[in-house]
């Protein structure tokens, strides 16, 4: 009797949504399902040419096999040995630690310095400066390869960190003062108007008050610059020839010549990554904190 009484005081009630409840929340199953399946499909095709230079770097020259197989004779590490050996690799990473950090600073400060007098100052000179920026961005670098190389030769800076550093800020600047100023004027302005009013000058109200509100962009700013600057090839190829001056990109190029080889041009692509790999690790908090804070913004 008991059973029969609590089985009246729990009945067992179907599903109370609407169909029109019912059906909006498959679709979403089906909208989450599809989601992860193309997240998938977009990280399996982001990790093929890193598994297929994992296995083209542990191979031997003798090993036939193709690309998608394990290699069948053992690792090959002296495919590492060369490509720090013959390849100079190492110093290539260093090489190019040391034009991105410098780069990439010069390109911020010199870049925030230029985006806040066109973003405040609403004048047709100004438009007229903006609107060439917006054009710079548009010029492919290979076409003004020949007067940039002949310029940069006649002022001794051809395999120096000084002229590849200064040719690889000339070229992220546009990009990076459209950046600022965009992300400038959408501040507001009244805490620059109180800061003038209380006797701020130029320069205080600017190191003070705006450079910590563009912390958002700077992260934008840095993350895309660095990137350009370390993989940057079509002008370093160029301007760098000397082995102790080259970057990455050049030094793994240096590879594919008269008699190409594979093993170690993949060896040096995988160590290049390392340090990228240990940056980004190090640093993912600040750098996801700046772009959503950018986004949000």
């Amino acid at each position: 009797m008991s059973r029969h009484g609590s089985r009246s005081r729990h009945p067992i009630t179907a599903d109370s949504r609407t169909p029109q409840e019912l059906r909006e929340a498959a679709e979403q199953r089906i909208a989450r399902v599809l989601i992860g399946l193309g997240l998938g499909v977009m990280i399996v095709i982001q990790l093929v040419p890193f598994y297929i230079t994992l296995t083209t770097a542990l191979k031997h020259k003798t090993d036939l096999s193709s690309q998608w197989v394990p290699p069948t004779q053992g690792f090959a590490w002296d495919n590492f040995t060369a490509a720090i050996a013959q390849g100079h690799i190492l110093v290539a990473i260093g090489n190019s630690a040391i034009v991105t950090v410098v780069g990439t600073v010069l390109v911020c400060v010199l870049s925030a310095l230029a985006a806040y007098p066109l973003a405040r100052r609403l004048s047709k000179a100004n438009a007229a400066i903006s609107f060439g920026f917006i054009g710079l961005m548009m010029v492919p670098p290979l076409s003004i390869l020949v007067p940039l190389y002949s310029m940069m030769a006649s002022f001794h800076g051809l395999n120096t960190y000084w002229g590849i550093i200064l040719v690889m800020v000339a070229g992220n600047i546009p990009i990076s003062v459209f950046l600022y100023t965009a992300f400038i004027r959408s501040l507001p302005t009244s805490i620059e108007e109180v800061a003038t009013v209380d006797g701020a000058r130029m320069w205080q109200v600017l190191l003070h008050i705006v450079v910590p509100m563009l912390k958002p962009v700077t992260a934008t700013v840095v993350i895309l610059t660095s990137v350009n600057i370390w993989n940057e090839f079509a002008l370093s190829g160029f301007f760098l020839t000397s082995p102790d001056r080259r970057t990455i990109a050049p030094a793994i190029a240096s590879f594919f010549g008269g008699q190409s080889d594979l093993g170690a041009a993949a060896a040096a692509s995988l160590l290049s990554v390392i340090p990228v790999l240990l940056v980004y690790l190090l640093l993912q908090k600040y750098f996801i904190k700046g772009m959503v804070a950018g986004a949000v913004k």
